[in-house]
């Protein structure tokens, strides 16, 4: 009852302050940022009594609140999700006083923060970054490109992922990068779905000890970190519009006449109705039991499995029922401005990032033969 109260209540406030503030032109909404701060929501990202400062995070209650936004407006829901994929990183590993510098702003709205991992020749690969932290005293300076960052190029605070030493995923370190540093600049990119992405360029961007997250060539930990946590809330992003597909597929067959009665009668549009909902179902479950092994501090291996598991199914399975939804609609639903057009170009992308589908895949079966060989 507690949950259910908790959604009810962020999907109110979606619903009367968020939904009047969204804007389809691909630039960070800070209106929106700053109400979604006033409203207390960017302060549920993280776990603990909303009156205490953010220590760490709650995987389940990030689900529930990414599922509920989604489900009614996937910009604010993006809009959320970005603040504390920039900032978890910062929270988790940074110094007392790098974390002090950032986070109040980020929970307050004021400060926009965003996470720098993919490159050029580094996507699904995270491991290939060349992106280069030279040596510079007793700091670095950073030298190289980072394409298809959210946010970019105008968030206030990166956390950039640098190689440091070495090849592969040893010996590369994690920064938190202010996004009006000297030597940095960036390219807004136009996508099918209006989202806040760029590219960014270092020329000599100096950074210091202190900005350091986490450990010197340890900065994928940081990156795996991160991204196990995440992962089954990009399936609670997928799993919310996949119930606003749903939800208005079946008010539109129980209300569309055909073939002398509504098109819920005609067994092929029932069954569809029926497989989407199963698909929902299990999707939001698998989700549900990610979240809940994270919480519960399972082992790494299974944290990142489920994790995995939760990305890919929900994320695949939002994308066949947005998709169904869509033909049950008929042409109405490829009009401009329609929801299911809009959730349609918006579904699309979660199935590539945060780790491909193939790439979860990979995941999943490695961790599974890691553990037969292990017993």
């Amino acid at each position: 009852m507690e949950q259910v109260a908790y959604t009810d209540r962020v999907r109110r406030l979606a619903t009367e302050h968020l939904v009047p503030l969204t804007r389809e032109d691909g630039r960070i909404n800070r209106p929106l940022v700053s109400a979604m701060g006033e409203l207390g929501l960017l302060r549920d990202l993280y776990g603990g009594r909303p009156d205490e400062p953010p220590r760490d995070a709650a995987a389940l209650q990030l689900c529930l609140l990414r599922e509920t936004i989604a489900s009614v407006s996937p910009e604010a829901e993006t809009a959320l999700a970005l603040q504390g994929l920039g900032s978890y990183p910062i929270l988790q590993s940074g110094t007392a006083a790098t974390v002090d510098r950032w986070i109040p702003g980020v929970v307050k709205g004021d400060v926009i923060a965003a996470f720098a991992l993919t490159e050029p020749g580094a996507g699904s690969d995270a491991a290939a970054l060349s992106l280069r932290a030279e040596a510079d005293g007793d700091g670095w300076r950073l030298s190289g490109e980072k394409l298809w960052i959210s946010n970019a190029p105008d968030a206030d605070v990166y956390t950039v992922f640098a190689r440091t030493s070495g090849a592969g995923a040893r010996g590369v370190t994690a920064f938190a990068v202010a996004g009006d540093a000297p030597g940095l600049s960036g390219e807004h990119l136009d996508m099918l779905s209006p989202h806040p992405i760029g590219s960014l360029a270092f020329d000599g961007v100096r950074v210091e000890r202190a900005d350091v997250l986490g450990e010197v060539d340890a900065g994928f930990r940081v990156a795996m970190r991160t991204l196990d946590l995440f992962r089954p809330s990009v399936g609670a992003f997928a799993v919310g519009m996949a119930q606003a597909a749903l939800d208005a597929t079946v008010a539109h067959v129980t209300s569309r006449e055909a073939y002398g009665g509504p098109l819920s009668a005609q067994q092929a549009v029932a069954h569809a109705i029926a497989d989407m909902a199963t698909d929902l179902e299990a999707a939001r479950l698998l989700v549900h039991s990610a979240a809940q092994a994270y919480d519960a501090g399972a082992d790494r291996s299974t944290v990142t499995r489920s994790a995995a598991m939760a990305k890919l199914f929900a994320t695949e399975a939002a994308g066949r029922i947005v998709d169904r939804c869509v033909q049950l609609h008929g042409a109405r639903a490829l009009q401009r401005g329609h929801l299911l057009e809009h959730l349609y170009r918006d579904v699309r992308a979660p199935r590539i990032y945060e780790g491909a589908s193939e790439v979860q895949r990979t995941i999943i079966a490695r961790e599974i033969f890691r553990e037969r060989t292990s017993r």
